[in-house]
């Protein structure tokens, strides 16, 4: 039998987890698109790999997936309604129908929120043959108010409603731990995503440990709590400022170098956790598929992390990229977790104000989270594409 690489990664630590990057609706169509382009000879092994790693038969048969979790975000979110707008045409004028006077906002909020529960209904399953192990779906809060921690609570709270098996996802933000710590409180599973830095998740582990201890004193059950904490790998080191600051110093940084950064920054965040005892698994998200500084294909955002017990969320694109590869990245290092980043790489990094900042535990306080680059490029992608979806709703609704 062969084996897609992501099944070989999770191969290298029992406790790895490869988590799907999109709705869970879409997977049949993405699935049959991606096999139809195939290469000779390929068809019949991936049909097996994709079915092993999602298949509806399968989840409702025996409550199993290769997958254990998954993740949405709105530029996916709204992938999803495109992929099927006339589902969720249907969808957004029973709403407006069952809610008249609901203005767009509110009739695009109970849109997102079936969108969730549809895709936690799709893998529940899982959920209940794993002990609630596997099988949770993250929702994100609105990526248009990432500091506002009254509206990141309330949805907050409604989107947990969504199933027994959603994740809160809330941003990194001084205000979104503070709502992350309130959450955890109550025993409810959380997602950190816009993260980049050590700082945030030095402070993310905080709040889930004050949370919990919080819990803990009014006899709240966890026994099915999770919490991970999202590293957006590729978002760190070519959506913020490094390479600008570099050229301001004429200092010339190799896309490998920035890689070795962004290693750097996940593996000390990584064995942080690991040496506190923390119970949050760090997340890898926003990986590529690259030539190296000799040509070489590789995808080091797997591959300096091979035995590690992390979860890697992996995007429709990124499986369809690695799948289309498979031949030359060669095998894991199953001590790649234990490698030291690039010392001379490290040298020059250093020499950053925003690396400093990304790397060093004190590099920002809480309140300058939500102005570092990464972030604020990223959530400034997340509300725009947050509004696309608004705008179809209110197309939607304005057809009658």
């Amino acid at each position: 039998m062969s084996k897609h690489i992501l099944e070989k990664l999770a191969e290298t630590n029992p406790e790895a987890e490869i988590w799907w990057d999109s709705s869970p609706l879409i997977y049949p169509s993405w699935k049959e698109d991606t096999l139809a382009k195939a290469p000779e000879g390929k068809l019949e092994e991936w049909k097996k790999q994709l079915t092993r790693l999602y298949d509806n038969g399968t989840i409702h048969d025996k409550g199993t997936m290769g997958f254990r979790g998954v993740t949405t975000n709105p530029p996916l979110s709204l992938q999803a309604i495109q992929l099927a707008p006339e589902l969720w045409r249907a969808e957004i004028k029973k709403i407006a129908k069952d809610n008249p006077g609901m203005d767009v906002e509110g009739v695009y909020w109970a849109m997102y929120l079936d969108l969730v529960k549809k895709g936690a209904s799709a893998i529940h399953r899982v959920y209940e043959t794993s002990g609630g192990k596997y099988g949770f779906l993250s929702g994100q809060v609105d990526p248009r108010f990432v500091t506002d921690g009254d509206r990141m609570l309330a949805q907050g709270l409604s989107i947990a409603e969504m199933g027994e098996n959603v994740m809160v996802k809330l941003p990194g933000s001084k205000e979104g731990y503070e709502v992350l710590e309130e959450l955890t409180a109550r025993g409810i599973s959380t997602n950190n995503t816009t993260s980049f830095t050590v700082a945030q998740y030095s402070k993310c582990m905080a709040a889930v440990t004050a949370g919990l201890q919080r819990a803990r004193a009014a006899g709240v059950d966890l026994s099915k709590f999770r919490s991970v904490i999202t590293h957006m790998s590729s978002r760190l080191a070519q959506l913020g400022d490094w390479q600008k600051e570099a050229k301001a110093r004429g200092i010339d940084l190799s896309m490998m170098e920035l890689r070795d950064g962004e290693e750097a920054v996940l593996k000390r965040a990584y064995w942080y956790g690991k040496e506190i005892g923390h119970p949050s698994k760090m997340l890898q998200c926003s990986m590529r598929v690259e030539k190296d500084d000799n040509g070489k294909t590789v995808s080091r955002h797997i591959q300096d992390f091979a035995g590690s017990d992390m979860v890697y969320t992996c995007p429709p694109s990124y499986i369809k990229g690695l799948m289309d590869v498979e031949d030359e990245l060669g095998e894991f290092d199953p001590k790649a977790i234990e490698r030291e980043p690039n010392p001379k790489s490290l040298e020059k990094l250093l020499k950053l104000p925003s690396f400093r900042q990304a790397y060093e535990f004190e590099g920002m306080k809480p309140e300058e989270f939500s102005r570092y680059g990464s972030f604020q490029a990223t959530a400034t992608e997340f509300a725009a594409a947050t509004r696309q979806t608004v705008d179809f709703v209110r197309m939607v609704v304005e057809e009658g």
